[in-house]
């Protein structure tokens, strides 16, 4: 498994992925998906194994030193491998490297795993977003305070 930034010719490949991890009304369109990897402040890593694309991390730098993780998307077939904390600990690296104070993100009130996920790295749960999601689903919104 490697990182590598994003490339135009990716696009495509991250919205199937995007699709194939989140349920319609929580992922996100092909026109949102390049609105954030094209946003002046945003950072893409892309997730490669044997020359294939399995997972990709969208983050933004906020105002008042936060990087915001707009998305983290790991193909099925590839969870529990190590895969997002490869991911993670990119952005989180980044956000360090970068002098910024705090990472924050929203996540499904009903996605156990990824609760658990980000708790294990040190985010806590600082509050809920009701109908954040365009399916009326609750977010929960998670911080982690960078050293």
């Amino acid at each position: 498994m490697s990182l590598r930034p994003f490339r135009p010719g990716d696009l495509q490949t991250l919205y199937e992925i995007d699709q194939a991890c989140f349920v319609p009304g929580i992922s996100y369109t092909r026109e949102e998906l390049s609105a954030f990897i094209g946003h002046r402040h945003s950072q893409t890593w892309v997730a490669e194994a044997a020359g294939e694309i399995t997972g990709f991390l969208i983050a933004q730098r906020e105002p008042r030193k936060v990087l915001h993780i707009v998305t983290i998307d790991v193909l099925k077939a590839w969870r529990r491998r190590g895969l997002g904390s490869l991911l993670m600990d990119a952005a989180e690296q980044w956000a360090n490297d970068h002098g910024l104070r705090m990472i924050g993100l929203e996540t499904a009130q009903d996605n156990f795993a990824a609760h658990k996920f980000y708790q294990a790295r040190g985010y806590r749960k600082v509050g809920e977003v009701e109908r954040y999601y365009a399916d009326g689903t609750t977010a929960w919104v998670m911080v982690k305070e960078l050293p």
